[in-house]
C-alpha cells in the first residue's frame, strides 16, 4: 500500500471499489440453475479452469501468477526457519507478534478481479501465521485500506483462515500521513501495548521501513507494480 504509481488506481480507491463490488457477489447466480444436468467433460474442465484462473490488475500488467507464487514461496520458506527458532526461544512473559501488510502480502489482491470475494489467501503466508498463532504469537494486520471497509477486510481475512489479534486501517486523520509513517506509527503502538514484533512482512518498502520490528520479510512488488 503506497502512493499511486504510473496510471494505476491508488490502493485506497481500489479497495473502496472492491468493497462496493463485493456486495454484488451476494446476488444469487440463478443462471447456474439453468445449466444442463450433464455437460461434456471437456466443456466442464474448460469452465472450471476459466473460473479459477487469476486475473485482475496483475494480469493487465503482465505479471505471471505462477512465477509470483514461486517467488513468494521461496522467500517465505527462507524466512520461516529463523522465525520458528525465534518463537521457540521466546522467554516466559514475552508477547511476540507478527505484523503483516494485507494486499499482495496476505491476500492475492491484484491477481483476482475486484469483484472476487473473499479474496484468496497467500497460502505460504497464511500457513506461517497459523503456525505462529498456535504457539502464542499475536497476529496484527496493518493496512493502508480506508476505515470504511474495516469490517469487510476483517471478514475476508477470517473467511480465508487468518487468525487476527488486531487489524489497523487508515481512519480519516491517517489518510493525510505518508503510508510509511502511518505504518511505522502503528507498529510503535503495538510495541507500546507490550508486544515484541518478531517479524514484519510486506511487499512494499513502505510496509517495512521505520523500524519497530526485529526482522523484515519483503515479498515481490515488481518495482511497485503490485499494490
Amino acid at each position: 500500500m503506497r502512493s499511486t504509481r504510473r496510471t494505476r488506481m491508488p490502493r485506497t480507491a481500489a479497495a473502496g471499489v472492491a468493497a462496493a463490488a463485493a456486495v454484488l457477489t451476494l446476488i444469487p447466480a440463478t443462471a447456474a440453475h439453468a445449466a444442463p444436468a450433464a455437460a461434456p467433460a471437456s466443456a466442464t474442465a474448460t469452465a472450471t479452469a476459466s473460473a479459477s484462473a487469476p486475473g485482475g490488475n496483475a494480469a493487465i500488467l503482465g505479471i505471471d501468477y505462477a512465477t509470483w507464487q514461486r517467488e513468494v514461496a521461496a522467500i517465505v520458506d527462507a524466512a520461516r526457519p529463523a522465525i520458528e527458532q525465534r518463537i521457540a526461544a521466546s522467554p516466559p512473559g514475552e508477547k511476540p507478534a507478527l505484523v503483516l501488510d494485507i494486499d499482495n502480502t496476505s491476500l492475492e489482491t491484484d491477481f483476482h478481479w475486484f469483484w472476487t470475494f473473499p479474496t484468496p489467501a497467500i497460502t505460504k503466508v497464511r500457513a506461517l501465521t497459523q503456525y505462529a498463532h498456535a504457539r502464542g504469537v499475536a497476529v496484527f494486520f496493518v493496512t493502508a485500506r480506508p476505515g470504511i471497509i474495516h469490517s469487510l477486510t476483517e471478514h475476508n481475512l477470517k473467511a480465508v483462515g487468518y487468525p487476527i489479534t488486531g487489524l489497523y486501517v487508515r481512519d480519516l486523520p491517517d489518510l493525510f500521513d505518508e503510508v510509511s509513517a502511518y505504518k511505522t506509527g502503528k507498529r510503535a503502538e503495538i510495541e507500546a501495548r507490550g508486544y515484541t514484533i518478531i517479524a514484519n512482512i510486506g511487499n512494499s518498502p513502505t510496509d517495512l521501513v521505520g523500524g519497530h520490528a526485529e526482522r523484515t520479510v519483503k515479498l515481490p512488488d515488481y518495482n511497485g507494480k503490485l499494490s
